[in-house]
């Protein structure tokens, strides 16, 4: 079985290389997507805060796989009319791995908004008030005050994110990406040892969980605030 599974191995590694790549990208773009809607939602008017409200309803109020699927089919279609009505381009095939990454960072990007927005919330009310009282604007008044603290109060929240982001990646092998997941699984099929390939996938994602655990504990308690980090 050793044997068997060495055989398998580096194909399960290669898949293993892009799942790691669309969870780092994700994360990156989930990342730019929560800043930008918290301070949409924190120093934008009442339609912008309309609007991020309303996407964050809409995201997690839909299964991931059910978006994950519109985006790669639904992508593709939309991007394919645009080019048919205004005649740039005539056939672009959206990749798995695209379609795989976007997705994943937009349905994030709503968790990461409320863990943005919830961190904002945190900063002391007494430097939020000594703030308004100096006479600066809500937009001032985030990018002096809150958003230097932001990251240190969002990290616990960044990295819960980031471990139920990494077991979403999963869901590509779903489209056709050759995921760690897809890998384990055609060696599984192939060896016609499921079971085996499919321990070996769990324990790959146990050692990625495990050391983010450990990095994301040692940023919180290096860069987080002071009271969380004793």
């Amino acid at each position: 079985m050793i044997d068997l599974v060495k055989l398998y191995l580096p194909l399960i590694l290669r898949g293993t290389a892009v799942t790691a790549s669309v969870a780092v990208l994700s994360l990156s773009g989930s990342l730019a997507v929560g800043l930008l809607g918290a301070f949409l939602s924190l120093t934008g008017g009442p339609v912008s805060r309309r609007i991020v409200n309303a996407y964050t309803t809409l995201i997690r109020g839909v299964p991931d796989l059910v978006l994950m699927l519109l985006f790669y089919f639904g992508g593709q279609m939309f991007v394919n009319q645009i080019g048919t009505v205004t005649g740039l381009w005539n056939f672009v095939e959206v990749s798995a791995f695209g379609a795989g990454t976007v997705s994943i960072a937009i349905i994030f990007g709503a968790y990461m908004i409320e863990t943005f927005r919830g961190a904002a919330l945190a900063v002391p009310k007494g430097q939020i008030e000594a703030g308004l009282a100096y006479g600066l604007s809500r937009r001032r008044l985030f990018t002096r005050i809150i958003w230097p603290q932001l990251l240190g109060y969002a990290l616990p929240g960044i990295g819960n994110n980031w471990q139920i982001l990494m077991k979403t990646t999963a869901l590509v092998s779903v489209i056709g990406l050759q995921d760690m997941v897809y890998n384990s699984f055609q060696a599984g099929r192939t060896s016609r040892h499921m079971f085996v390939f499919m321990g070996v996938a769990m324990g790959l994602y146990m050692v990625i969980t495990v050391i983010s655990g450990i990095v994301f504990h040692f940023l919180t308690k290096r860069f987080g605030p002071r009271e969380r980090a004793r």
